[in-house]
């Protein structure tokens, strides 16, 4: 089968797609044969070998996919050959065959593509935790996203104002405000604009923000310190600007608030049946349309180079995908 692998610590430039052998079947997983991949941001550190998990050399990069499964282990059940699903898995979803754990396999809701569903696995779990179960969010609460036209934020975005948030949106440049609106920002605000702790301010009469998901760290982190309400709570998702922020914990204990941190990947493992739980409530919203994924392109499994450097660079919103060329 073709399959980006990573053979040795590499730039992302240098990845492409090579024959590598198929995935045995193997009791309790199923073989599902890959339609599309989404990419994300710790791909790119994975394939350096800088991420946080360094699997042994050589692997298949990758961790959502949708496709259809192939064949089921001894032992599966809930699933059969033909089904439609999406999936995580530690790494090996850039590959036209991967082995998923059932648990971590979700049907693709009706009328949702294969590009949609590769979109959804890693981003929305994420952000749903992030919201209802780290950040207890409320109905009338106010919403802070940082990177809000990235796949963990728009998610954030959605599913905050599906459960009834007003949504903040700051994101760098026009076009990824509009983004943002269009996946149901009440506000949206350019980082790259120094008055936008003011804007935020002015449009909380002062008050601040109830809950902040905050995915890039460095000054914008800093910037959301200081815009927190009494008992706010903010989500450390992750680094995007490659700045980890020192926190001074006066501010945390003057304004009663709560900083906590999600590692969702360690969550698979650590609370297994929340997680279960969280996709079934996400079905839910995907099924009644008040979640869509956002898919700023698809690129063919050999153009995996360009892909990531599309994300990387900062040119793309939503979701990269790769696609394997079995159809839509």
């Amino acid at each position: 089968m073709r399959a980006v692998v990573v053979d040795r610590w590499m730039e992302p430039s240098d990845l492409t797609a090579s024959e590598h052998p198929e995935p045995a079947p193997a009791p309790g997983m199923l073989r599902v044969d890959v339609h599309a991949a989404g990419c994300n941001f710790f791909d790119l550190l994975m394939a350096r070998g800088t991420y946080q998990v360094r699997p042994p050399l050589p692997f298949v990069l990758g961790a959502e996919l949708s496709g259809t499964v192939r064949d089921v282990g001894a032992g599966v059940e809930g699933f059969a050959p033909g089904d439609r699903v999406m999936a995580s898995l530690p790494y090996g979803a850039f590959a036209e065959t991967a082995s998923v754990v059932p648990a971590l396999a979700t049907p693709i809701p009706q009328g949702m593509s294969f590009a949609q569903a590769a979109a959804c696995p890693v981003v929305y779990p994420t952000s749903y935790v992030a919201l209802a179960d780290r950040a207890r969010l409320s109905p009338g609460e106010t919403l802070l996203v940082t990177a809000a036209a990235g796949g963990v934020g728009l998610a954030a975005v959605q599913l905050g104002k599906a459960l009834g948030a007003r949504v903040i949106a700051l994101a760098g440049g026009a076009e990824k405000l509009e983004v943002a609106r269009a996946a149901g920002a009440d506000l949206a605000l350019d980082y790259q604009d120094a008055g936008w702790v003011d804007a935020v301010r002015q449009a909380t009469e002062g008050r601040g923000v109830d809950v902040v998901v905050e995915n890039v760290g460095g000054d914008v982190f800093e910037g959301c310190m200081k815009l927190l309400a009494w008992d706010a709570r903010l989500v450390v998702v992750g680094f995007a600007s490659g700045r980890i922020p020192e926190v001074r914990l006066n501010r945390v204990l003057l304004k009663h608030v709560s900083l906590v941190g999600l590692h969702f990947g360690a969550m698979v493992v650590q609370q297994p049946a929340r997680v279960a739980e969280t996709r079934r409530a996400l079905a839910e919203l995907w099924a009644a349309g008040r979640a869509r994924p956002v898919v700023f392109g698809e690129y063919p499994l050999e153009r995996v180079a360009e892909a990531l450097h599309a994300l990387g660079g900062r040119r793309s919103w939503g979701k990269v995908v790769l696609t394997t060329g079995r159809g839509s």
